[in-house]
């Protein structure tokens, strides 16, 4: 058996690929023109594409030399790089004679082995080229049903239904687009530094106890949340544990080292409640990145309200996952809810509750967070209580 060679295989080789990819990460491959969609599936496939010179025994494929190159090791500067721009051109049908180590890097990616041993075992027939059999075939004509007008009309019904999806897809892509132009949705691509600086675990204090009229002793109270941020497609989704409730959104670089967020009250309706607007501005250079948010003071029935309010966010760590820790002795003995960091080799344990402004130990973290760190949408000296009216 022959396998597919050129644009052909290309295109079905990398079709499977961002499959593949999309069902192992749940990041979606957005397949347009912008070749920065595809720099993370490049990057992947280029760790599979560097290793070759030393994987022809192994894995079946040709020999490659190695790469001479000892200036400069970082991507996508060695030999066997392989480039986002070359998987959009790959894709799109406008390669006919792509790179040999894309064509194995994506083989074993989605079959384990490269190309010359696949073809010794094809297990996707889809990637073999089909064969007319010159013996044995029976010429005669079909009667009945099957006749040449069968054929005729079957023919033209398929054409209709190839058109009306093809209309059907342009205008659903066409809406999406004016959508996403509209509300201007992955503008700004972030550089991989950006990346990693926002993903992780953030640890977020937020003075909002201080602005609940129905809280007595809401006098310098703040509250402690854990923000888990990952990577999707341009864009950031996180989910936030706070005290009693959690939310869930998205946030996405506007601009360099400009981040909005969006976010609302995790539950199981198909509505959006208590959204949160946040912007930051990220200085890598500062230990407590301030945002600020139109949020809510979260209080009860009729004196829950819009207020403007400064969070503090400090990054934990980059790479750690969060889990929340229930029905514990340790969950009775705080009276808080306990989310876990794991990095693998050490676990932190955090503890989020309303505690006091005054118990924090650093003074331009307190400073952060005080009565002046909040804005009323109605002013209202009797909510926010300051120093003037006394400890309630």
């Amino acid at each position: 058996m022959n396998l597919k060679t050129g644009k052909e295989e290309i295109v079905y080789l990398l079709t499977q690929v961002f499959e593949k990819y999309e069902r192992i990460t749940g990041n979606e491959v957005r397949r347009n023109t912008n070749r920065k969609n595809y720099e993370e599936i490049a990057k992947m496939l280029s760790e599979i594409s560097n290793r070759l010179p030393v994987t022809a025994e192994t894995l079946g494929h040709e020999e490659y030399a190695p790469d001479r190159n000892k200036n400069n090791l970082s991507y996508p500067n060695l030999r066997y790089d392989i480039t986002g721009g070359q998987i959009k051109d790959a894709c799109n049908g406008m390669v006919s004679n792509p790179r040999s180590f894309l064509v194995d890097a994506c083989y074993i990616y989605l079959y384990g082995v490269g190309r010359k041993r696949f073809e010794e075992n094809p297990v996707d027939t889809n990637l073999v080229e089909e064969q007319t059999l010159q013996n044995g075939l029976n010429t005669q004509k079909t009667p009945g049903i099957f006749g040449p007008g069968f054929w005729r009309i079957a023919a033209i019904v398929l054409f209709i239904c190839f058109l009306s999806l093809a209309f059907y897809t342009y205008r659903a892509s066409d809406k999406l687009q004016t959508i996403t132009d509209d509300m201007k949705i992955g503008v700004y691509q972030p550089t991989p530094a950006e990346v990693n600086q926002l993903v992780g675990t953030w640890l977020v204090y937020i003075g909002s106890p201080q602005a609940r009229r129905s809280e007595k002793n809401r006098y310098h109270q703040v509250v402690t949340n854990v923000i888990d941020v990952r990577f999707k497609d341009g864009y950031f989704v996180f989910k936030r544990y706070g005290a009693n409730f959690n939310h869930k959104g998205y946030m996405q670089f506007e601009s360099k080292d400009i981040v909005s967020v969006h976010s609302y009250v995790s539950n199981d309706r198909d509505t959006v409640e208590s959204p949160r607007l946040s912007l930051m501005r990220l200085d890598d250079k500062k230990k407590y990145q301030s945002v600020i948010s139109a949020s809510w003071n979260f209080d009860t029935g009729e004196y829950n309200d819009v207020i403007g309010i400064r969070e503090v966010y400090i990054k934990q760590s980059n790479f750690g996952s969060t889990k929340e820790i229930l029905n514990t002795i340790e969950n009775s003995s705080c009276k808080c809810k306990i989310i876990r960091l794991d990095e693998g080799s050490k676990q932190r344990n955090y503890y989020l509750k309303n505690i006091l402004l005054d118990s924090l130990p650093d003074k331009t973290l307190r400073a952060l967070l005080d009565e002046n760190s909040i804005l009323l949408r109605n002013p209202d000296s009797t909510v926010v209580i300051g120093n003037t009216h006394g400890r309630s």
